[in-house]
């Protein structure tokens, strides 16, 4: 239970479920770990949960380049260094036919899902340690099209080709950059999608939804954050450049 023994690790989207799990298990391999979101309330109830002396937290807005530099200069401040960076905010915005997409609703998702990663890996790269792994939240949404989830879907996207510049620019530096690209999850984002499927019938979109998941389920956060371990991990050292599905079968 060591594999990320004496790391330090900025995970934005910290108090979210899977920056919360994903902190867990870091926190439980040995890692140091700093929370980034955009609520103050939101930080303090996940800290508190985790409630380890070796988590702090920041408040910062993603979609801000002042405030991805702020909070990688509190990591440094407050740890020292930079060695892993799970670059994890993201939201879903709205369920809506592509001629009917709201753009104020487009331009927010892309603001937090793509300058959000952008500005982050511009702001830690330079305070990161040689050798160190950037891990980027896309989707199964970044692989295939779904249908009326406009700016999620090309957002998702958008990050796997920001994770392709990234890994090949940071390479000179051994710094890694992958994406994971989860199935839904079971959780808030996916209970806000589920009721745009079918406003007032959320229970049957989330049936409707797992029965296009072979292993007939949701992933739990739980399960995102086991494979962003390994992907921070030394265990990954010769991979960057790749996105990782965790799935539940849903490429095959």
């Amino acid at each position: 239970m060591n594999r990320l023994k004496d790391k330090v690790a900025v995970i934005t989207g910290g108090a979210g479920s899977i920056g919360k799990a994903t902190a867990k298990l870091f926190l439980a391999h040995g890692a140091k770990v700093m929370l980034v979101d955009l609520k103050e309330e939101d930080l303090k109830k996940a800290t508190a949960e985790l409630n380890s002396d070796k988590v702090a937290y920041i408040v910062a807005d993603v979609t801000q380049s002042a405030d991805a530099e702020k909070y990688a200069a509190a990591t440094v401040s407050k740890f020292g260094k930079i060695d892993v960076f799970f670059n994890n905010a993201g939201i879903e915005g709205v369920v809506k036919p592509l001629t009917e997409y709201p753009e104020e609703i487009f331009d927010k998702v892309f603001a937090v899902n793509v300058k959000g990663v952008w500005f982050g890996n511009k702001a830690v790269y330079p305070q990161m340690n040689d050798g160190g792994s950037i891990i980027i939240s896309s989707s199964v949404a970044g692989l295939e099209g779904t249908a009326n989830t406009l700016a999620y879907t090309a957002s998702k996207h958008a990050v796997i080709g920001i994770m392709k510049v990234s890994a090949l620019e940071f390479a000179a530096r051994k710094i890694r950059v992958n994406t994971v690209n989860p199935s839904p999850v079971d959780n808030r984002m996916m209970r806000s999608l589920e009721e745009g499927f079918a406003p007032g019938h959320a229970k049957e979109a989330k049936d409707n939804l797992e029965k296009t998941i072979p292993l007939g389920r949701y992933a739990q956060p739980e399960e995102i954050a086991s494979l962003v371990l390994f992907l921070a991990s030394d265990d990954s050292k010769f991979i960057t450049g790749t996105f990782n599905r965790v799935d539940g079968g849903m490429g095959a």
